[in-house]
């Protein structure tokens, strides 16, 4: 297939690179020119995306997204399917597919969980909205790039369950550095306090696969100085956004609230923006 993919970044470019190795024709655009001699690289996202069948978009807020819209739906082929993995709100991704489904255009919000590592290794989970027939004829592509591959409901619904998984994720790592805070505070080793919750009631994801505690568990960002593999930031934006599903829909989330406000602090008041996400830990022990 030939494919354009316009948002080139950390998890955009390895997503670009595995379609092109696995033998799709992928040329890509990002406003930052970004280090790859494996795609082709095009001036401006209006090129990237001329006579494609797919168009894949990895962008970073709402905004952009349909300002990228905008700019290449007049360039787009009637048929073109476009896949937003972009992270944005449910009511926005709504609005694109409408205006792509206006033009003639299919459109699917797709966006992923899994960060960078899972980018690289082709094993992403993809969380989906859209008409059935299309998600099965994007599938080949999802196979690609994720391992797991969820078709959600209409659109919007890809977006609505990436809001609602980040919200729990959010929610348990600021848990797991507590414990982990509470624990130091208590004489307790982090090495036992590990060993008793990953097989206890309080295992989850952000302790057994993504510890916050250097040298405890899998190798994660914590082990690399807290390198982002989810950045803070993103995690920030992430709960900002399932917040305002919360206040459109009436939603009681007080644990959401409550995480995005402790981001919001530790992004905008404290050192945590630029890293990643289970950084949380060394705001809490500092």
């Amino acid at each position: 297939m030939k494919i354009g993919f316009i948002g080139l970044g950390n998890m955009g470019l390895p997503m670009a690179e595995a379609l092109q190795k696995a033998g799709h024709d992928v040329t890509g655009f990002d406003i930052a020119v970004p280090p790859t001699d494996i795609i082709s690289l095009a001036t401006s996202a209006e090129l990237a995306v001329a006579q494609c069948e797919i168009v894949i978009l990895m962008l970073t807020t709402s905004h952009v997204v349909s300002r990228v819209l905008d700019d290449i739906i007049p360039h787009l082929d009637k048929g073109t399917i476009v896949i937003d993995c972009s992270t944005i709100d449910v009511a926005s991704a709504r609005t694109c597919a409408d205006s792509c489904n206006e033009a003639g255009i299919a459109h699917l919000d797709a966006p992923v969980s899994g960060g960078i590592a899972a980018a690289a290794a082709g094993t992403l989970t993809f969380m989906i909205g859209g008409d059935e027939d299309i998600v099965q004829a994007a599938h080949p592509l999802f196979d690609i790039m994720g391992a797991k591959i969820v078709h959600c409901g209409s659109s919007g619904a890809g977006q609505a369950a990436k809001i609602c998984n980040n919200m729990i994720l959010g929610i348990t790592m600021i848990g797991t550095c507590e414990a982990f805070a509470l624990a130091d505070k208590l004489g307790l080793d982090r090495q036992s306090l590990y060993d008793v919750v990953s097989g206890a009631s309080g295992q989850s994801w952000s302790l057994t696969s993504y510890c916050p505690a250097p040298g405890i568990g899998p190798n994660t960002p914590s082990d690399n100085d807290y390198k982002p593999g989810f950045s803070a930031d993103l995690m920030l934006k992430d709960l900002r956004l399932s917040q305002i599903a919360a206040g459109e829909t009436g939603a009681d989330t007080q644990m959401g609230a409550l995480a995005t406000e402790l981001y919001r602090r530790f992004v905008e008041e404290a050192d945590g923006s630029g890293q990643d996400f289970s950084a949380m830990l060394k705001r809490l022990t500092s």
